[in-house]
């Protein structure tokens, strides 16, 4: 089965082999067009019109859609093997307050002809950036180099017949690791699609999946226990996410002053932008200021080459700015695990992970068992960030498949209650 495109093959694997060579490719994805806008792809979300939300937008109702349009994708061979659409519909931020979100919508050319309609996974892809020239659908219309680890990884899924919807899941300010913005993108983009009559065969009755791995797994989290509070008429069959950052304090420290520090550069301007009470200025140094405002407006490779082995004392009036309550509080509102998903997971993870800590991620486990989730784990022993997320490609292929056919999910964690 080919699980890959062919001009991408080469590139994965050697994405997979170093760990900052496979860091730079966890990034982003996809863009719009109508047709008197610029041609899609053709200029960044920033200056396309197609981006631009209209004034009434907060008269929208979530997941209403706002605008179409089908695009060519400039990635792997998705121009020849499925027909594409960017959906831009109303969401809401981490406040509620409406937001214009995108959503990549790509259905296979070739016929469905499993039982029932067309099932579709919601991939939210690892953008881990401050700019929205970085977002998935802008990469996946522009052929953005950074578009590649996503749409390669998106194949495997496209080749079993499934549609794949893709939202831009940082939202029109990119903010990384806000989860409440991520869980409301995700779920609106789902009801965005499920009410497009663009797509033959796409409509309110196709099953649903999440599938995320390292900042697309903390997306596809945060959406999976928001579901049953934001979003109960939406079925999820099932969640697949690995290398899952759930805890921004816990992945913070543990990457602070490392080779990785730029994703703590992503996370800290991130949050001061989509959470303001945060005030995170005023415990900033002039070096610390500086750097907040370097910070935006970039992709992944910017912020990890730029920001590697930094700390955040060398930029702070105080010893510890994330002990600093209002900080620490902000932290915690984007910590995963206070709500049980009501939907089946698969939560796999490398102990030995150099980029996103297991024990945090252990915690999140303990945590939605405790409140009667349904759980599959898979821990290895030894492996590194990106290269976990290749060795369990077929397993999470497995556990989606078997979500599909009806099958009864595995739970760990009652195996975890019997010990």
């Amino acid at each position: 089965m080919r699980l890959l495109p062919s001009s991408l093959r080469r590139g994965a694997a050697g994405a997979a082999a170093v760990s900052l060579g496979a860091a730079l490719a966890l990034t982003a994805f996809a863009a719009p067009a109508r047709a008197d806008d610029p041609p899609a792809g053709s200029v960044p979300p920033d200056e396309d019109p197609f981006y631009a939300a209209p004034a009434n937008i907060a008269s929208y109702r979530p997941g209403q859609i706002v605008g179409s349009r089908k695009i060519t994708p400039k990635v792997g061979d998705y121009a020849t093997t499925t027909d594409t659409w960017q959906i831009s519909y109303r969401s809401n931020d981490s406040h509620m307050a409406p937001n214009l979100i995108v959503t990549s919508l790509l259905v296979p050319k070739k016929a469905w002809t499993g039982g029932g309609p067309r099932p579709i996974v919601s991939v939210q892809a690892a953008e881990d950036a401050t700019g929205t020239q970085c977002a998935p659908s802008y990469g996946l219309s522009s052929g953005s180099v950074i578009a590649g680890w996503p749409a390669a990884w998106s194949a495997h899924l496209l080749n079993q017949g499934w549609a794949v919807a893709m939202p831009d899941h940082e939202g029109p300010k990119s903010v990384f690791m806000a989860g409440p913005q991520a869980a409301h993108a995700v779920l609106d983009g789902i009801r965005a699609v499920k009410n497009f009559t663009g797509a033959p065969g796409i409509g309110q009755g196709n099953p649903w999946t999440l599938n995320g791995y390292s900042g697309g797994a903390q997306a596809t989290g945060w959406a999976a226990q928001t579901q049953p509070s934001y979003a109960p008429e939406i079925t999820l069959k099932g969640a697949a996410m690995g290398g899952t950052p759930a805890d921004p304090e816990a992945v913070a420290r543990f990457l602070d002053g490392g080779v990785f520090s730029g994703f703590e550069a992503a996370a800290a301007t991130s949050l001061a932008t989509e959470f303001p009470e945060m005030d995170l200025e005023p415990l900033m140094n002039e070096a610390g200021r500086k750097a907040l405002a370097d910070a935006r407006g970039k992709c992944l490779t910017e912020l990890l080459t730029g920001f590697a082995f930094k700390k955040l004392a060398d930029y702070s009036v105080v010893a510890d700015p994330l002990a600093v309550p209002r900080v620490r509080a902000v932290l915690k509102r984007n910590t995963m695990g206070a709500a049980a998903p009501a939907t089946p997971i698969f939560n796999y993870h490398a102990d030995t992970d150099e980029i996103v800590p297991v024990g945090q991620a252990n915690k999140l486990v303990q945590d939605w068992c405790a409140k009667g989730a349904t759980i599959q784990t898979v821990r290895d022993k030894v492996g590194e960030h990106a290269l976990e997320m290749v060795l369990r490609n077929g397993d999470t292929l497995k556990f989606l498949a078997d979500r599909y056919a009806g099958k009864p999910a595995a739970n760990t964690c009652q195996a975890a209650a019997g010990a």
